[in-house]
């Protein structure tokens, strides 16, 4: 599933890991050892959050794109 959620990459030195973010959905989080992997774990979790968001009968936000600007 191709997700449509910013998502939100950084190294974090203290974690010694790239952190993936997705604001839009609280809490949604991954972590990997290379870019690569953050971004493939990520996918993941949005998949389950989702997925989770549904059992549990939980509104989903509407992707909405870009959020923020550099």
């Amino acid at each position: 599933m191709a997700s449509k959620y910013e998502i939100i990459i950084y190294w974090s030195a203290e974690d010694k890991a790239y952190i993936a973010e997705v604001p839009e959905l609280p809490g949604c989080m991954a972590d990997g050892k290379s870019y690569q992997d953050a971004v493939s774990n990520i996918e993941l979790i949005i998949e389950e959050w989702i997925k989770t968001a549904k059992e549990l009968k939980r509104l989903i936000p509407q992707p909405k794109g870009k959020l923020m600007y550099a």
